[in-house]
Order: C-alpha cells, then sequence, then structure tokens
C-alpha cells in the first residue's frame, strides 16, 4: 500500500537540461566573443547544431562511456560539446590548456580519449604533443584556423553540416559518468574526477538557490572561468538549466575585452579568479567603462582579498561573490553571503569567509586523532565533506585514495566552522601552491630545479602576491663550489614546466632546514619569509 504511494524515480540527466533548452528558452542565446567579432545563436538553433554534432560524433565511432575530450577556450561550440557528449551517453573530458605537455599526455593517455575537440587558435600548443595521445582516433578543429599537423584532422562545422537532424538520444542511467576533469593540486600525476549526470544536474540546481549564486532566467551570465576548470563552476548547466543567456569571452581575458562585454551585453553575473576582478578593477577605475548592468561576480580559485570586495562594492555597486570548493566538490561547496542582520565589520567578516556549506552538502572538521571538532568558530582541523555531487574517489588511481575516508573527501584545507555553518580557511594541509586559482605543485618544481647539475637542494613554498594572491618561492642551496644564478636556474625551468609555474623570486640559502625525520621544514622557510630574512632576488615576472 504504501510502495503504491512512493514518486516515480525520474531520472536526474543533463537530458533534461537539453530538453528544457529546447522546449522552455528556444530564444535565450549564446553570444561568444571571435577574432571577427560576435557570434550569436539562440539556444533552439544550439539544441539543433546539439543533435547534429552527437550524430557525428556516432559516426565516428563514439559509443556509450567513450571519453571525447576537448582543448577549447569557452565559446559556443564548446557549449555544444559539453551538452551534447553527455546527452549521447559518452563522457565530456576537458583538457586544461596551461598544463605542462608531459601532464597533458599522461591525462589524455590516463583517460583514453578517443576524439578530441580543439579550437584552431590552440591548435599550435595540442600539435606538439598529439603524437604522444595513443588512444586519439579522430581530431576535430574548431574554427578556420590552420589545423596544423593534426592527423586527419577534420572541420566541426563541416562534420555536423552533413548531418540529418535531429537525433534519438538515449535512456541513461542518472549516475553514469558525464563529465570527466582533472585536478592538478596533488602531489604525483594528475587525478581525474568523474562527474556524473545526477551530480551535474544537483550542482546546477544549487547555483540557482537564492542563497547561492541566484541564477535566473532574467541572468546574462558570462563565465570567465574556463570551462576546462572544474566545469566553469558549473555555471554553463545552471545557466542553461534556468534559460539565462550566456555570454562566453573565448580567448579574451584581457580587462578591455571583459568590460566591453559586459557594457555591451549587459552581463549581470560573471565569475572569475580575483586576479581577473583586480585587473578589471583598475582598467575600470582609469577608463570608467559602464558596468551597472553586474549584480554578482561569483569569485573563487584562491582566496578573494577582503579590500577587492569592497572596492567593487563601493565603487561599482558590485557584490563579488567569494565561493569556496575544489575539482572534487564539481566545485562549489560553499558561497559567502552574510546572514540577514549582519551590518558594519560583522558584515565584512562574512563575507570573507569561504561560506556557508550548501544545501545537500554535509561538512566537518577532523584533528590529527581523527575526531570530529566543535562548530565553534575557533577550533580548528582538516575539513572534510561528503555530498552528492562530492568525489568519493579518483577515476582508476588507487595511488589518491587516502583523500577519501567512509565518503568524506579530505580536502586539505584547515579550518574552522561556526555555529550557522561558515567556513573559515586558516591553511592547507599541503604545499601546493594556487597562484591566479590554478594549483602549483611545490614538489614538481623542487624536482625540476634540482635537477640541474649546479642545484644541491631546493625547496618551494607560496610567497603573498597582490596580484595573483600566491606565487612560488624557490629556496635554492647551490652545489659546493657553483654560482649558478637566479636567471640560469629559470631558464633551466623553462623547459621543463609551465610557463606560470616559473618563480619570479630565488632565494639562495646555505642549506634547507630539516624536520626530526630528514624532511625539508617548510614551517621554517615560510618564518623566514614573514621575517624577511630570506634574501631574494627577483628574476623575470609571474607569466600567465
Amino acid at each position: 500500500m504504501l510502495e503504491g504511494l512512493v514518486q516515480h524515480d525520474h531520472p536526474l540527466t543533463l537530458q533534461h537540461i537539453l530538453d528544457r533548452m529546447r522546449r522552455l528558452y528556444g530564444d535565450s542565446e549564446v553570444v561568444t566573443l571571435t577574432d571577427a567579432g560576435k557570434e550569436r545563436a539562440v539556444y533552439a538553433e544550439v539544441c539543433e547544431r546539439i543533435d547534429r554534432l552527437c550524430r557525428a560524433l556516432e559516426s565516428l565511432g563514439v559509443g556509450p562511456g567513450d571519453r571525447v575530450a576537448t582543448f577549447a577556450w569557452n565559446s559556443q561550440r564548446h557549449l555544444e560539446v559539453y551538452l551534447g557528449v553527455p546527452c549521447m551517453g559518452a563522457v565530456l573530458h576537458t583538457l586544461n590548456i596551461r598544463l605542462f605537455e608531459d601532464q597533458l599526455t599522461y591525462i589524455a593517455n590516463h583517460a583514453e580519449d578517443k576524439v578530441m575537440l580543439v579550437d584552431d587558435s590552440l591548435v599550435p600548443v595540442i600539435e606538439k604533443v598529439a603524437p604522444t595521445f595513443e588512444t586519439v582516433e579522430h581530431w576535430v578543429v574548431m574554427g578556420d584556423g590552420d589545423a596544423g599537423s593534426l592527423r586527419g584532422a577534420i572541420r566541426y562545422e563541416e562534420l555536423i553540416a552533413d548531418q540529418p537532424a535531429g537525433y534519438d538520444y538515449p535512456e541513461l542511467d542518472d549516475r553514469a559518468a558525464a563529465g570527466l576533469c582533472y585536478t592538478s593540486g596533488t602531489t604525483g600525476n594528475p587525478k581525474g574526477v568523474l562527474y556524473s549526470h545526477r551530480s551535474n544536474v544537483l550542482h546546477a540546481l544549487a547555483s540557482c538557490l537564492a542563497d547561492s549564486i541566484a541564477i535566473s532566467h532574467s541572468d546574462r551570465v558570462m563565465p570567465v572561468v574556463p570551462m576546462f576548470h572544474a566545469n566553469a563552476w558549473g555555471l554553463p548547466h545552471a545557466s542553461t538549466f534556468v534559460g539565462a543567456d550566456l555570454v562566453m569571452p573565448g580567448r579574451f581575458l584581457q580587462p578591455e575585452p571583459l568590460a566591453r562585454l559586459i557594457e555591451e551585453e549587459r552581463v549581470t553575473v560573471a565569475a572569475a579568479v580575483p586576479t581577473i576582478w583586480a585587473d578589471l578593477l583598475r582598467y575600470a577605475d582609469e577608463q570608467k567603462p559602464d558596468l551597472s548592468s553586474l549584480r554578482v561576480v561569483p569569485c573563487g580559485g584562491s582566496a578573494v582579498p577582503l579590500e577587492l570586495m569592497k572596492a567593487w562594492d563601493e565603487r561599482h555597486g558590485v557584490t563579488v561573490l567569494q565561493a569556496w570548493g575544489m575539482t572534487e566538490t564539481s566545485p562549489v561547496g560553499s558561497v559567502a553571503r552574510a546572514p540577514r542582520g549582519a551590518d558594519g565589520e560583522e558584515y565584512w567578516t562574512y563575507r570573507s569567509k569561504a561560506g556557508r556549506i550548501l544545501p545537500l552538502v554535509e561538512a566537518r572538521i577532523v584533528d590529527d586523532d581523527g575526531n570530529e571538532v566543535a562548530w565553534d568558530g575557533e577550533s580548528t582541523g582538516e575539513l572534510e565533506v561528503r555530498g552528492p555531487w562530492i568525489a568519493s574517489d579518483y577515476y582508476n588511481d588507487p595511488s589518491g585514495r587516502e583523500k577519501f575516508d567512509r565518503g568524506w573527501l579530505r580536502t586539505g584545507d584547515i579550518a574552522a566552522i561556526d555555529d550557522h555553518g561558515y567556513i573559515r580557511i586558516t591553511d592547507r594541509a599541503k604545499d601546493v601552491i594556487k597562484s591566479g586559482g590554478e594549483w602549483i605543485s611545490s614538489v614538481e618544481l623542487e624536482g625540476a630545479l634540482m635537477a640541474h647539475p649546479d642545484v644541491l637542494e631546493a625547496a618551494v613554498i607560496a610567497k603573498p602576491d597582490e596580484r595573483w594572491q600566491e606565487r612560488p618561492l624557490a629556496c635554492v642551496v647551490r652545489a659546493e663550489g657553483c654560482d649558478v644564478s637566479a636567471e640560469e636556474l629559470r631558464e633551466h625551468l623553462r623547459s621543463r614546466v609551465a610557463k606560470w609555474w616559473l618563480p619570479d623570486e630565488i632565494a639562495f640559502i646555505d642549506e634547507v632546514p630539516k624536520t626530526s625525520v630528514g624532511k625539508f621544514d617548510k614551517k621554517v622557510l615560510r618564518k623566514w619569509l614573514e621575517e624577511g630574512t630570506l634574501q631574494r632576488q627577483a628574476v623575470g615576472a609571474a607569466e600567465s
């Protein structure tokens, strides 16, 4: 009797979002900034193109569970792949275009990508490593630019133009994989995080809540955060879910084109890491563009400086909304909206925290002995989270399983939670460096430095940076009798790490301090940095 009252278990798949785009929001639009100007298409046209794309990929042999990779900027075409690939039952794999070549090779081969779609402007980057991709059978170039040496490259527009209209979408299990994204925020090889249809849909729904980002049909959303960076914080899914317009900046991420897009397209929601907003604020102060359409700016990737939030609020009436999350959390786990009644300094204290835990996300703080600590806002420990869009393991990689504890994700962040559920991040348990919202592995940088014959030891720590929030500081011990220079070391690193990993300062020291078990004691190095006793040499400049 009671069983008959249980409601039908309707699958939560991205096909539901695609259907809403087609049936409810056919006149919503996607705007993409290109070299030639702006391209526009309404959702009805986008959905028709997605149907053709699914047919085209099927003709290339893509079947259920196959990985289809993208190496692309934020654009309409990328959005079509974003929705088409999972809705046909395959798995979307977004490659981070800023990774070093060895990492790209590892990731593409580990994921076993079958088809790879590449923006024409990025062909010179990917063609260098394309021969090392062991499983890629087809290359599809998005745009009319040179396809370079990509073997048998197919043009995206030609590929879908030859397909008949419509597509018979298969019935999908909502717990099936929809997306795959790799995090480089760990030591060793990047770790793959699989997102299910269900997790993507629920995460999108949470982004539309009033106490979250509050995305609605009336918004025009500009994801500046890359679509290869943890699903662009879920904004493409959330926006299409409710029929918000999307404004895609393509490869134009500098202040002038971003300001122009906001002004001309009347963008209401725009999301990016703090560095972007600091640069855009300086531009706005000088050039005075009309940014009055902006209502909220979700900001994360690294801690948002309080002064940056205050400046946007005071000078432009824009709420820079700090959020916290990781690739493993899809990524949004908390959003820093102040509670009702908060004003003055209390208001900004709440706004500067990592935020209040979102509905359906559970969190706890665990001390060194594995015991939960009180939510009193002061007691600290490692932040652990779980929920329907939180990863429970890494894809095909047992080496990362220590990050997971019986359904809980060990975030590596040291934090406190107050009795209202607001998270305050106090430190990070690991020594990775977050620069401009992207992770830099101190361990890998140290290995690359110590590969130089004139370097005896090297330890890398984070130093505060006004623009990038953090930059790597290399503390180097020269080999006896050697006098290698800071410039020589930076040049040595150029062929070994991504350019934005290159330190802009190097400190030469007599010995790296050690712990009682012989490990590098970075706490001492950080203390020396804080006290100003590290003699640093500037070398080059941080490269984006």
